[in-house]
């Protein structure tokens, strides 16, 4: 799903703190969270933490740089002649990299294993790399890294060393995938195979019909593809009620863009055990340049496939019910891993690994009908290169529970729980969405149209109110560029972000804040604990300003994250402490305004624009009254002034005022008891409020009861200083 945003008129954030990255192997999550992510048949090992006689590139944070979109943020560049060599940490005949070259560049690596060099060497080329989509605002060229893959033709056992080295051509190595790939599997009793219908397994010829033929003739039983290459030039359709099974996905590899193409099938559809790989550059929207495209039915499967170099791997449309699609690798996609894009119920997208996507690795678009029922689950997704590790846009009772997601880029969080629609007919997030027991690593970006940063897990207000329960529980944040946790109404609209609880969350290390709220609403947090945060626990400024307030309350058990961020002028860099607090600094300006009531279009936020020539009113004939304003932060205010406008045809009149206080918004406490203040053109219509010394504030109302020059309560600017 294109990740587009609207420019919000923010102040920009400066430049990013990198930070640290080490060795990821097998992208294992942290003790605490063990069951996060996928099992994987393999263990990833990363460059930078290999031998090397190259260079270390990263790390970066920063989109548009090769570092940005590198497993860790970190990774070994290969001038001619130089090499990285691997320690093997587990038994293996089979090898995958992740790689950068630059653009318009081929070439090779040549291999070594224990000294010795294979004939064989593992391809590198730029073709399937630097994507460019210019609809997309704030995407750059972005889709640096590839992968090639390589059956070493011989065993390996953990301690072997496993060496590349770069001939002709500049190679960065990201990160290495050691595997022990299975023998071919044997054939089905009672399968047709595709050879048999004439498919050519040397990938010379043209293999199409013969699937088709196969699939046709298999009706009720298994399409058999066996070892070999087998070339494709258009997607199979009609599709249904049969199995299509492979050798294993090192044996059996079918070259195709489109494999299935197909709006609607009677099910009972399983795919299995092989390879498709395309020949997508570019991202294409308009082109069903997928696995599958639109429908396998219900009761279907996709299990054990290797899917690479396509623009979406499964986009999935119609009745795909009780689908499940797991112990698949997708690899390299210009735009979504997956993505079930309305209608689904039931589905179960589970134990999966996903590379490289050029979009969201994994989503749910509730477009024309909600998702409902459905789930990502166990998944591990690394180097979403321009948009979301997990995105959940609308649905009824979704599911995202024990995922691994790392280094996220440019458009993107970890996980984002969204009301963004795109298109209509749309459906909002409704019943309960659970995200349970995630581990976000790196995860988090600088969003190039807001300027300003997104958290490791989001909720976004996008273009409704968020009305269904959030529960976020047992989750796991580490090496957050930025934030933790971030609330917003991404359009600017400040839709209210309601119904949220976050139970039990492990922060470690945050550039930036743990709470980045940013729209009106409210959440519970309990057992959230963080430390090395890197400016201030609570970032809270809703937007546009006076739009509303959004409340974080403390259910219990939080601790490392109890300061808040002062200045909502600014933004926090990453590592910046609170500014020195100014004394000659307005507190109230720009804060969130809020009343009992208005008159027509007198709103509270007029209260608190810098204009002494707009005005708030309260309702008519209705004290008491009162308007309240949230500073941000707790402050010693010491001095109010109060302001009507200052022209001629407002006359003299006399407020009975009192002034209140709060910490957290709800539990209210004097802080100077009412008495007459007199507003006088004369003197330009302002009254200063001298408090007492005392505990600081974050909430300050005032509570009028009475307006000699009309029934309802009035204030131009209500300003409050420090002294």
């Amino acid at each position: 799903m294109s990740s587009t945003r609207s420019v919000r008129s923010m102040p920009a954030l400066g430049a990013v703190v990198a930070l640290a990255a080490g060795m990821l192997v097998a992208l294992t999550p942290a003790p605490a969270h063990a069951a996060a992510g996928a099992t994987l048949p393999f263990t990833s090992v990363e460059a930078e933490a290999a031998t090397t006689t190259g260079s270390t590139v990263g790390p970066d944070h920063t989109q548009g740089t090769l570092a940005s979109e590198a497993s860790g943020r970190r990774a070994v560049r290969l001038n001619s002649g130089q090499r990285v060599e691997f320690t093997v940490p587990r038994a293996a005949n089979a090898v995958n990299v992740a790689y950068n070259v630059p653009d318009g560049q081929s070439g090779s690596l040549d291999v070594y294993v224990n000294g010795a060099k294979l004939a064989k060497t593992l391809p590198v080329t730029s073709t399937y790399s630097y994507v460019d989509t210019g609809w997309i605002a704030g995407s750059r060229t972005h889709h640096f890294f590839a992968n090639s893959r390589l059956l070493l033709d011989r065993n390996v056992q953990a301690g072997d060393k496993v060496a590349f080295q770069a001939t002709g051509v500049q190679v960065t190595v990201d990160v290495a995938d050691f595997e022990q790939a299975a023998a071919p599997a044997t054939r089905p009793a009672g399968s047709v195979s595709v050879t048999d219908r004439g498919a050519d397994p040397s990938g010379r010829g043209d293999s199409t019909q013969a699937f088709r033929e196969a699939v046709s003739a298999a009706r009720g039983g298994v399409v058999w593809i066996p070892p070999g290459e087998y070339r494709l030039t258009s997607a199979l359709g009609g599709v249904q009620n049969v199995t299509l099974q492979g050798a294993g996905h090192w044996h059996s590899v079918v070259r195709s863009s489109r494999f299935i193409d197909q709006s609607s099938s009677a099910g009972n559809v399983h795919i299995k055990d092989f390879a498709v790989i395309g020949e997508v550059t570019e991202r294409v929207d308009s082109q069903p340049d997928n696995f599958v495209n639109g429908s396998l039915g219900p009761n279907s499967s996709v299990s054990g496939m290797w899917l690479q170099r396509l623009k979406v791997g499964l986009w999935l449309t119609g009745n795909n019910d009780n689908l499940v699609v797991e112990n698949n690798r997708i690899l390299d996609t210009t735009a979504d891993g997956l993505n079930l894009n309305g209608t689904a119920k039931g589905v179960r997208v589970r134990n999966n690994f996903l590379r490289n996507q050029g979009d969201d690795s994994l989503a749910m678009w509730s477009l024309n009908a909600p998702n409902t029922q459905s789930s990502f689950e166990n998944n591990t997704v690394s180097q979403p290169n321009l948009a979301n590790g997990i995105a959940i846009y609308g649905g009824t009772d979704i599911t995202v529970k024990d995922n691994l997601i790392a280094d996220t880029n440019a458009l993107g969080s970890g996980i984002a729980i969204s009301n963004q629609k795109f298109l209509d007919p749309f459906h909002p997030l409704a019943g309960t969405i659970t995200v349970s027991g995630n581990t976000l690593v790196r995860t988090g970006a600088m969003n190039p149209n807001w300027n300003h940063p997104m958290g490791a897990l989001r909720v976004d207000s996008y273009d409704s109110p968020i009305e269904a329960q959030v529960r976020i529980t047992g989750t796991t944040i580490t090496d957050s560029p930025y934030s933790a946790f971030e609330f917003v109404s991404g359009s600017g609209r400040g839709y209210a972000a309601r119904n949220i609880t976050v139970d039990g969350a492990t922060v470690t290390r945050t550039g930036t804040v743990v709470v980045q709220a940013e729209t009106q609403g409210a959440a519970t947090f309990r057992g959230v604990t963080a430390t090395g945060v890197g400016s201030a626990g609570v970032y809270n400024c809703p937007y546009p300003s006076g739009s509303g307030t959004f409340t974080a309350t403390d259910g219990g058990g939080n601790s490392g994250w109890n300061s808040t961020w002062s200045d909502c002028s600014t933004w926090p860099e990453p590592g910046q402490d609170n500014p020195d607090p100014d004394p000659d600094r307005n507190l109230a300006r720009g804060r969130t305004a809020t009343a009992t009531g208005s008159q027509d279009v007198y709103t509270p936020g007029r209260a608190v624009d810098g204009d002494a020539n707009s005005y708030w009113e309260s309702a008519n004939h209705a004290f008491p009254q009162a308007l309240t304003v949230d500073l941000g932060s707790s402050q010693a205010v010491r001095r109010l002034v109060l302001k009507l406008p200052p022209q001629a045809v407002w006359q003299a009149r006399t407020q009975t005022l009192s002034v209140q206080g709060s910490t957290d918004g709800s539990a209210y406490t004097t802080v100077l008891a009412a008495r007459d203040y007199r507003f006088d053109p004369a003197t330009g219509n302002t009254v200063t409020v001298n408090l007492p010394s005392g505990p600081g504030l974050r909430h300050l109302r005032l509570h009028v009861t009475g307006n000699t020059g009309w029934p309802a309560a009035q204030f131009s600017e209500v300003e409050a200083y420090l002294s």
